[in-house]
């Protein structure tokens, strides 16, 4: 569990550098707001494609073998990108991430986790991973600001970073291969009596209104995600903050996700899920139009650190619980695995279109008018997702008391 702990939070890190080094990366690249935002938006293009044919894959590819190669095919061409190629390269490279990050490896990781654990403590087993995951994200990231902060946070001290985070890809990989067990559960005996989704269980799915709702939350509840990865260059060009600082919005953003999603978790048993998350967007609401309302400057910092805490306990409160709507919305157990499939291509699209959205209105309205009104877009999806949760609590919301042997 800690090598996959590791390999799911380490091997994202490369693909979304700009959370924490947006200008920076702007500058070595030397690429506008939008051409960076092009490049993010490959990576979700060839990333939402993978996640179908991802999931076939690992049932028919160990674990073992699956996750290895995504580490160190990502390590590989991390340690190319340090050399700061054309944009051309720099954005075959982030198509090339989207496919080494989930086809090979998001549903590997999730099947490895699975087997992990026995059937009564999946729950657990999740929750450890996502855990995990952020503190293996907190305490590398916040290392390497330090690494890039003593070599003087420019183009060179963003290169040896990146660097960094290639060759510690390819350390855990070389982890996963010699860790990882290559059986699973399914060899006992269970893969025999697994029944194949056809597309008549798609067409149920795709019929199910529930469905639709909880893609719109996912879809909305993303976009805020995304809307968090500006909080860097927003303190950098509004705020007159130095580019370490904005480094440090980024990283501390880290340090709320593992206890803000757990937190969540416990909340959401008590309220039920959907409460819980119309209450996160109903703070994003007021937290986001705060962003629109503040005035730039040094003065105001404490005012966008306090936000920024804010903001982002709702946004990690989110993402550690929407798809416990998948329960509470009554969604058939045993199609699980395709309604998973079908709400994760909806509510990532935000990986395609939230950097080109984001890039354009910077570009187009330079300074703080272009946050502004990125902010003010934002706010508008939250409200979107507070109503699609709404819905889901007033229609579809039951309280279901587990049964025996069901795992709570």
């Amino acid at each position: 569990m800690t090598c996959l702990c590791l390999s799911g939070g380490i091997i994202y890190l490369l693909p979304f550098l700009r959370e924490v080094y947006y200008i920076p990366l702007q500058k070595a690249l030397h690429l506008s707001n939008t051409q960076l935002g092009v490049s993010m938006s490959v990576f979700g293009l060839t990333a939402m494609a993978s996640y179908f044919p991802g999931g076939w894959l690992a049932d028919r590819i160990s674990p073992r073998i699956l996750i290895t190669l995504s580490l160190m095919a990502t390590g590989i061409s991390g340690v190319y990108f340090a050399t700061f190629p054309s944009y051309g390269l720099s954005i075959a490279i982030h198509g090339f991430w989207g496919i080494s990050c989930t086809l090979t490896f998001w549903a590997a990781l999730i099947k490895a986790t699975r087997n992990w654990a026995p059937p009564a403590e999946q729950g657990r087993a999740f929750g450890i991973l996502e855990s995990g995951r952020g503190i293996a994200e907190v305490a590398s990231s916040t290392a390497f600001l330090a690494v890039f902060a003593k070599f003087g946070s420019g183009s060179l001290a963003l290169s040896r970073v990146i660097l960094l985070f290639s060759f510690l890809n390819i350390l855990i990989g070389l982890m996963a291969w010699f860790t990882l067990d290559g059986s699973s559960r399914d060899d006992s005996g269970e893969k025999k009596r697994q029944q194949k989704v056809g597309l008549h269980d798609v067409l149920i799915v795709l019929k199910m209104p529930v469905v639709w709702l909880i893609s719109i939350v996912i879809l909305t509840a993303y976009s805020s995600y995304w809307g968090a990865y500006y909080f860097t260059p927003y303190a950098t060009d509004v705020f007159m903050m130095s580019v370490v600082f904005g480094g440090a919005i980024g990283v501390g953003k880290m340090w709320i996700k593992p206890l803000s999603a757990i937190g969540a978790g416990f909340l959401a048993d008590k309220a039920g899920p959907s409460k819980t998350i119309a209450w996160c967007f109903f703070i994003l609401i007021i937290s986001f139009g705060l962003f629109v309302l503040t005035p730039g400057g040094p003065k105001f910092v404490i005012l966008l650190i306090a936000n920024t805490v804010l903001a982002s306990l709702a946004i990690f409160a989110l993402r550690g619980i929407y798809f416990a709507l998948l329960e509470e919305g009554g969604t058939p157990l045993a199609l699980t695995g395709t309604v998973t499939g079908v709400v994760s291509v909806i509510g990532y699209t935000p990986d395609i279109f939230m950097p080109v959205v984001g890039g354009a209105f910077l570009d187009s309205y330079p300074g703080a008018l272009g946050y502004r009104y990125f902010f003010i877009f934002i706010t508008f999806l939250c409200l979107v997702g507070l109503l699609a949760a709404l819905f889901i609590l007033k229609k579809f919301a039951k309280k279901r008391r587990p049964g025996p042997g069901h795992p709570k």
